[in-house]
């Protein structure tokens, strides 16, 4: 009888550490979700992939891994635009489907609540912002995306 208790209570030990990973979102995520392994980007068309930290986006056919935006976005602000949660694998194999379905989300002006503003005290490590090279009003600090150090092409 105590050989099944330890053998579900490891059991439930592990399925928590599978499905709880708000303190690895970034803090420009969105509120509301306890497990996020993806965000899709409407308005630049790309994925985020959040227990990796890096961005997924098309370049000249190929798929991309950074830990930065493409060049042409690094203007882009994390913080107001919109992210749907997505928790498949590589949902960036379905892409046009995503750019479909979720095209109703570009620019949209309703601002989603994001983590680092909430004052919920499950996001409490989100509320010093600076260790994401956050600006006070919310851009990165010289354009700066960073989640890591290289770029992985696949």
């Amino acid at each position: 009888m105590i050989l099944i208790a330890v053998a579900y209570a490891n059991q439930s030990t592990a399925q928590i550490r599978l499905s709880l990973n708000i303190g690895s979102q970034p803090c420009w995520g969105p509120t509301g979700y306890d497990h996020a392994e993806y965000y899709y980007l409407p308005d630049i068309e790309c994925y985020y992939n959040v227990p990796k930290h890096r961005f997924v986006y098309q370049d000249g056919g190929r798929w991309i891994f950074s830990p930065t935006l493409p060049p042409m976005y690094a203007n882009y602000n994390l913080n107001t635009g919109y992210k749907v949660v997505m928790n498949e694998e590589k949902p960036y194999m379905h892409f046009a489907e995503h750019r479909d379905q979720y095209s109703r989300y570009r620019g949209n002006a309703e601002r989603q609540p994001i983590l680092h503003e909430s004052t919920e005290d499950r996001y409490r490590n989100h509320w010093d912002d600076k260790r994401y090279g956050m600006r006070d009003n919310g851009e990165h600090r010289d354009g700066d995306h960073r989640d890591g150090d290289h770029h992985d092409r696949h």
